[in-house]
């Protein structure tokens, strides 16, 4: 026999939905459906009673001491009191018909009374013991058994989820570092704890029973270390440590000293002999009890190696981006995983996050923002070629993620970073550089001696294009804000135009404005790089010279009928080819990476806050 559960520091569940009471409103129960108070309802199994009672359709009442911190799901009475005052039980008692007890001290003083007074209110009680059944477990069974209401007593065997405590060692080093790897066990899952305790708790079947619960087969811990392995898909292995050593892992996690003894005895003790194995799950549920594998499967993310991501689990404003602890992902066939140096801020994620994109670019969630990343190579998944782990790269990744300590991405859509910039700047290129690149060479078709029009010249797009526009011989008028003016005159703009200063058409000599005159014939394209309303979208018509060209990868420009001039709205793709000619041209000191700002990403909601105040300057890149 095993250690269980209720020697282990509670566990906690989501974030709070339930409603907080400091005691019931004077409410019978619906005519037929159960009421049942459950007490260590943020626990390793109380919490599933929680959800398997709500799946029962009974009324559920949790008992806490905090109920503004008890997290549990909409529709559970969330109410104040504390086993160690049972006058306090009375208002969550009131109108139950089944109590789920759970007795989380190392002694039994003060059951007696809490007994009683549930025993006041309620029909039947179920009580959350263990096979080991010590001193002040079996007290607390006799307390239950004379409280004179119906009682079942559940007695698990070692829960699955004790296995959680090697985490860690699994985590860092692929290693469980523990006593006894040879004494045997049938783990049984928490959740089909938690189901007999549900038919215990609405039904008749199990009354006066003492219920002994187990998984379906015995097994040495150290076996158990090697399903966790299989499911994670690496090896795990156990490494015997003395007893000494053990006692002081279990005192330095929390438990009491007299607990930690006692489960090394019976794991001593479980060394001569195979575990006992019941049938109990199966016979009261009519499910057979889940594996050891099952929960390993079930739990293989809570043993992988956990990174910091900025996710949304909802649309909205810039609140809604939360930075999560996460599982790292693993690379599957043709990915890489890439240790980022930085991520940077584009302003359609504004929108997604928003929700503005919902039917344009559906994501699942919660979604992991990000679609630039520039870092390292960490590992590689099956069938890469070309790449290893020390490579230094960047990409655009499309289903997101960038904005996370580590990144998934496929092989295939990546180039190596440049090597005259820092690498975390490099994260200002992929997708704003692949954006400028095709809207210059592919949309404009731009070459030497063309006139073009940069609108958005400031933004992460278009301190990109002037130079792109630049290095195909074009001359260059760049409209930009006043703030940006300077910049991207160092980036080669032949002109700059202040956006606020007065109608654009002025500018560029083709009406009277307060820039007339400033250049002195139109232009052949006009790029158009920044989200405007659509009337000024349409007033980029009359910039260009007649048979000229208007690509705009925002706003559409529609052309009036009559009007001698094309208009191309550009989708920008992933282009890993394109990607290294931008590389190649950061390296010779044709193409500069110019970052406005860097920030943590703790900081991301706030770029996104700004960004709604008014347009960016720059690339803005973020560092986790």
């Amino acid at each position: 026999m095993s250690e269980q559960s209720t020697h282990q520091p509670p566990e906690q569940g989501p974030r709070e939905q339930g409603r907080q009471e400091e005691g019931p409103r004077e409410q019978p129960p619906e005519q037929g459906r159960p009421t049942a108070l459950v007490t260590g309802a943020t626990g390793t199994v109380g919490r599933l009673v929680v959800d398997g009672l709500l799946a029962a359709g009974a009324e559920v009442r949790a008992l806490s001491r905090a109920p503004e911190r008890a997290a549990l799901p909409a529709g559970v009475r969330v109410l104040r009191g504390d086993l160690t005052d049972p006058a306090s039980l009375r208002a969550a008692l009131g109108g139950a018909d089944a109590v789920f007890l759970l007795w989380p001290f190392a002694g039994a003083e003060g059951a007696r009374a809490v007994l009683e007074e549930t025993a006041r209110h309620a029909r039947r009680v179920v009580y959350l013991s263990s096979a080991a059944v010590r001193e002040h477990e079996r007290e607390v069974e006799r307390l239950v058994e004379r409280s004179g209401i119906g009682w079942t007593v559940l007695r698990p065997h070692a829960l699955a989820a004790n296995a959680r405590r090697w985490a860690d060692g699994v985590r860092t080093g692929g290693v469980v570092r523990e006593a006894f790897g040879a004494a045997t066990t049938a783990p049984v899952d928490e959740r089909d704890v938690a189901a007999v305790a549900v038919r215990a708790l609405t039904g008749d079947g199990q009354l006066g029973a003492v219920l002994e619960l187990t998984g379906p087969r015995s097994m040495t811990r150290s076996e158990q270390a090697g399903i966790l392995g299989e499911a994670l898909g690496r090896p795990v292995r156990w490494e015997e440590a003395g007893e000494p050593a053990a006692r002081q892992q279990m005192l330095d996690r929390g438990w009491p000293a007299a607990a930690a003894d006692g489960v090394l005895r019976d794991l001593a003790a479980s060394l001569a002999a195979p575990a006992v194995v019941t049938d109990t799950v199966r016979e009261v549920t009519g499910a057979p009890a889940r594996s050891f594998h099952d929960w390993a499967r079930a739990h293989a993310g809570e043993f992988r190696p956990t990174m910091r991501a900025a996710r949304i689990h909802g649309f909205g404003g810039p609140e809604v981006i939360r930075v999560d602890t996460v599982p790292r992902p693993v690379p599957g066939a043709g990915e890489v995983l890439i240790r980022v140096a930085a991520t940077s801020f584009n302003p359609t994620e504004a929108a997604l996050r928003a929700g503005l994109l919902r039917d344009l670019l559906p994501v699942a969630l919660p979604y992991t923002l990000g679609w630039d990343v520039a870092g390292t190579v960490v590992g590689t998944g099956p069938g890469v070629t070309g790449l290893a782990p020390g490579d230094r790269v960047i990409g655009r990744v499309d289903a997101g993620g960038g904005g996370a300590e580590y990144a998934l991405a496929p092989a295939a859509l990546l180039a190596a970073a440049p090597r005259t910039v820092p690498l975390a700047d490099a994260a200002a290129i992929p997708l704003a550089g692949l954006t400028a690149w095709q809207a210059v060479f592919e949309g404009a078709r731009l070459g030497a001696g063309q006139r073009v029009l940069v609108n958005g010249a400031g933004g992460g797009v278009g301190v990109f294009a002037v130079q792109l526009a630049k290095h195909a011989g074009a001359e260059v008028v760049a409209v930009a804000g006043p703030h940006s003016a300077a910049a991207v005159a160092r980036l080669g703009a032949d002109q700059v135009v202040d956006r606020t200063a007065g109608p654009l058409a002025g500018a560029v000599g083709r009406t009277a404005g307060p820039l007339a005159g400033a250049v002195g014939r139109p232009v052949d394209v006009v790029l158009n790089l920044a989200p405007v309303a659509p009337e000024a979208a349409a007033a980029l018509v009359p910039l260009v010279r007649p048979g000229g060209l208007l690509v705009s990868v925002a706003t559409p420009v529609p052309v009036p009928p009559g009007v001698d001039a094309t208009a191309v709205h550009l989708v920008a793709r992933n282009d890993a080819r394109q990607l290294a000619r931008l590389v190649r041209l950061v390296d010779s000191g044709a193409l500069t990476v110019p970052v406005a700002a860097s920030y943590p990403l703790d900081e991301l909601a706030r770029v996104h806050r700004d960004s709604e105040a008014g347009p960016a300057r720059g690339k803005i890149t973020l560092v986790p």
